[in-house]
């Protein structure tokens, strides 16, 4: 009677060995086990072609140059040929001549650990701070996962406190939400994200510097996320790397954002920026050959953006979510341009900052009667619905006669909305005014009252 048990019980333990063998061999990776390579045959600024790799790569799929054991640079399959593999390199300045063995190394894949909190990586998921090596989670992540599946998805509701009054009142944001910030160069883009990102309503933040210079790395690190450097993860890829890891650290971070949104937390992932993902992406494309179809963006690049931000957002019933804030680089303050349209049309608001209003020095530069949230219905009473539209039509008919007033057309008494408006539009700017000094909003709605009542 004894014995059945204790044979499960061995089974149990083989059963549990057996998992973690399997573990062990998937972190390993494939090349571990198998011997696959090429051969450069043709070598260009911008890529490698390589025999011999066809039938055993897909797309995306990572390859060492020189060497199976990794430790010579790597590069990603772009384009793959009956007969060649085109490859572009991940690092800068690398070497490649005809004939060097290039090995398969499998698609890319990350293993996050709660551990990685605090740290800040590379787009491969290498720590870059110095800090020491990284634990290994027990499961891979991939880099181009799927996004929820849409009707398992649960539903937003509950909003969020940003502490920018401009935004919890003009445009609020619920838990969840991806919403994008657009400007030009220059007009305090990164400052509005700094101010985010000293949110306290989140169990997690996952940030990706794409394409940034190298002090503005450090100094978004060290000073914009003080406050929350204990629980970020910061992705960085500067602007002196290749195209390939500038495309890819904004992957990796929504990789592991996901692994903490699959862990049930509340998860901040700022992207910074969107446009400096798309470049790269064209760069990547047209080494693939692909032809330019808008602006030079070739097609893939417009099926990569929404591929992107669609990943963020709440999972499916039972786990977390990501909010996620995108920033989107408008080139020549051209709001029309292909990246910041196809980024609009798949977000679920955009706050726009105005050169204008930042020459004026107000800060956050903030268009009140641009920036829209599509889930602000879920956040406003009826009362400050109500409000809020009665505060934007003020503010645009004080914008409408901007040109009349400098002309000396506007009399006071002869239009009593546009005499409430004069008087009206200046004290809400005063009162939306912050910076990353201020201390954040608690409470905006009351706030303004009290800047507009003067009580």
């Amino acid at each position: 009677m004894s014995a059945p048990p204790a044979r499960r019980g061995a089974g149990a333990l083989r059963e549990d060995a057996l998992s973690r063998l399997e573990r062990a061999m998937a972190l390993a990776g494939e090349r571990a086990f198998t011997r696959v390579s090429g051969e450069v045959v043709e070598v260009s600024p911008a890529y490698a072609c390589v025999a011999g790799l066809s039938p055993f790569v897909s797309l995306g799929d990572c390859v060492s140059f020189g060497g199976e054991d990794g430790t010579a640079h790597r590069g990603e399959a772009v384009r793959i040929d009956p007969q060649i593999v085109r490859v572009k390199s991940f690092e800068a300045g690398a070497l490649t001549s005809l004939g060097e063995r290039v090995y398969r190394a499998g698609p890319l894949r990350l293993a996050p650990d709660a551990s990685w909190k605090g740290r800040v990586i590379d787009a491969f998921g290498a720590p870059v701070d110095g800090a020491g090596p990284l634990r290994q989670g027990g499961s891979f992540a991939l880099i181009d996962a799927p996004p929820p599946r849409a009707l398992r998805r649960a539903r937003i509701g509950r909003p969020l406190r940003t502490g920018v009054r401009a935004i919890d009142v003009f445009t609020p944001i619920c838990a969840g939400q991806r919403i994008g910030v657009f400007a030009g160069s220059g007009v305090g883009k990164s400052t509005l994200l700094a101010m985010l990102a000293a949110s306290s309503d989140f169990d997690a933040v996952v940030v990706a510097l794409v394409g940034e210079r190298g002090r503005e790395a450090r100094e978004f690190l060290e000073d914009a996320l003080a406050a929350n450097r204990a629980r970020a993860v910061a992705v960085v890829a500067t602007g002196d790397e290749t195209a390939s890891m500038r495309r890819l650290a904004p992957r990796s971070a929504m990789a592991v954002a996901e692994y903490f949104r699959r862990r049930g937390e509340n998860v901040l992932l700022i992207v910074d920026s969107v446009t400096r993902f798309a470049h790269a992406a064209r760069d990547v494309a047209l080494s693939a050959g692909e032809p330019p179809v808008s602006r030079g963006y070739p097609p893939s690049v417009f099926g990569d953006l929404p591929k992107l931000l669609e990943r963020a957002g709440p999972g499916e019933e039972g786990e977390g979510l990501i909010t996620g804030v995108f920033s989107v680089l408008v080139d020549g303050d051209d709001h029309n341009d292909p990246v910041a349209d196809a980024a609009r049309g798949a977000l679920d608001g955009h706050v726009v900052l105005d050169r204008a209003i930042a020459d004026q020095g107000r800060f956050p530069a903030v268009n009140l009667l641009s920036s829209i949230s599509r889930l602000a219905h879920l956040v406003w009473t009826p009362e400050q619905r109500e409000l809020v539209t009665r505060l934007r039509g003020l503010i645009a008919r004080f914008e409408d006669t901007k040109d009349l007033r400098l002309m000396g057309g506007y009399r006071a008494g002869a239009d009593p909305e546009l005499d409430q408006a004069v008087a009206m539009a200046p004290k809400i700017y005063r009162a939306l005014e912050q910076s990353p000094r201020s201390p954040p909003s608690q409470e905006a709605f009351r706030e303004l009252a009290l800047a507009l009542t003067g009580d």
